[in-house]
């Protein structure tokens, strides 16, 4: 007689074995007390000439109706001549195997095969954008079943928060981790390579500057970035007061005034041979101090490590940019036109902007505009955008706190 749920659930375990059929050789086991007392579907069936049990799986793990759909299946096997439980072990052998070639499996062993190949801080970049951005979108589908519109999904959505850059530096993972794949003959795949060029050059022709989207993942690689801490100071100064690459490298220690807080430079160091005050907020002013902590006992804010009189060369600084993987999108220059684009759009006053960039005014009528009044206003906005650049910071801090 078939069974039903209430005598399942009723039935005792004993001190003996018990088993309870179903029908057509489907049957509910259970345990003894001794043995924990479970309860377990199986199959008894006879596969050439030889008695055989395929065990369907544990009572309430699996209902009684599921179990009568594994044991209809199970019939059908054997109809064909296959045998049950070399079928469910089959079975069991390709899933592991799908499991070793989901994306996620295959990129973290591509991680681990290349770590040799980057510094630590790099590694774990790349490891940190993978599960931000990628895993959670394809990292448990398999490899060879992802096409371009999933690569282009996933990348267009780190895109859309104006991450840029590391949209493209995603793409390029993604595309050496189908390298990867093929070499150990997985796949002959490569969904992201079709995108080459696809979102970096739309990012280059419409933002030529730092978007300002990028800002807090663009601190969060300079805070880990393997250099001299007087060069990240330098960068974190150029994003601050903005002024021309020159005009920083080549800056004297007694043109800062840590009393005023202000950073005077000289009319023969400036573009347009006029001297330019930097009013200077807490963060840089706090930056600069500990700066001098540095190197306040030469002449240069920014000295030479090779040289042994001057100041740090031109490329200093876009070297350290590219190899945070910012080549063709963010540039020391480009740091004025993020400010310009940041400040404009918060309603700063234009005139005290681009006395603050050092341009000379079209209008010289507007140049005669009361100077000490754009000083006010140029230290308000200063701050503004020192407490604005800082708070991406420190968001970049607790993304690595986090980690």
């Amino acid at each position: 007689m078939p069974l039903n749920d209430l005598q399942i659930r009723r039935a005792k375990p004993g001190d003996k074995k018990q088993t309870l059929s179903d029908g057509g050789g489907l049957a509910l086991v259970i345990s003894p007390v001794s043995r924990g007392g479970t309860k377990y579907f199986v199959y008894n069936y006879r596969f050439h000439g030889r008695q055989q049990s395929l065990r369907l799986g544990k009572y309430p793990d699996i209902g009684l109706s599921e179990a009568r759909e594994k044991h209809q299946q199970a019939r059908q096997d054997l109809a064909k001549g296959i045998n049950p439980s070399e079928a469910k072990q089959q079975a069991k052998i390709e899933q592991q195997a799908a499991l070793l070639h989901t994306f996620e499996h295959i990129a973290r062993a591509w991680h681990h095969d290349n770590l040799h190949r980057w510094q630590p801080a790099h590694a774990g970049r790349i490891m940190s954008d993978m599960e931000k951005d990628v895993f959670p979108a394809i990292g448990s589908r398999q490899i060879d079943e992802i096409g371009v519109a999933d690569v282009k999904a996933l990348v267009g959505c780190i895109v859309a928060r104006g991450a840029t850059v590391t949209a493209e530096k995603v793409r390029q993972w993604i595309a050496a981790i189908y390298g990867y794949a093929a070499m150990l003959e997985i796949t002959d795949r490569n969904p992201a390579a079709p995108l080459r060029g696809y979102f970096d050059k739309k990012a280059t022709r419409h933002m030529p500057a730092l978007p300002q989207g990028e800002l807090t993942e663009f601190y969060r690689r300079l805070l880990l970035a393997d250099i001299d801490h007087r060069n990240r100071i330098a960068l974190l100064l150029t994003m601050l007061v903005f002024v021309r690459s020159t005009e920083l490298r080549g800056s004297e220690w007694p043109e800062v005034d840590f009393a005023n807080a202000e950073w005077v430079i000289p009319a023969a160091r400036m573009k347009m041979k006029r001297s330019h005050t930097v009013p200077l907020a807490d963060w840089p002013l706090a930056l600069l101090e500990e700066l001098h902590g540095l190197s306040g006992n030469g002449c240069y804010l920014f000295p030479s490590r090779t040289a042994t009189h001057g100041f740090i060369s031109e490329a200093t600084l876009p070297r350290i940019i590219e190899r945070m993987g910012y080549k063709g999108i963010a540039t020391p220059h480009g740091f004025r036109s993020l400010a310009s684009t940041v400040l404009n759009e918060q309603g700063f006053n234009p005139d005290a902007i681009e006395h603050q960039l050092a341009h000379v005014p079209a209008n010289k009528i507007r140049a005669a505009y009361n100077r000490a009044d754009y000083m006010a206003e140029r230290r308000k906005m200063m701050q503004w955008y020192s407490d604005y650049l800082r708070r991406h910071y420190e968001a970049a801090q607790a993304l690595l706190a986090a980690d």
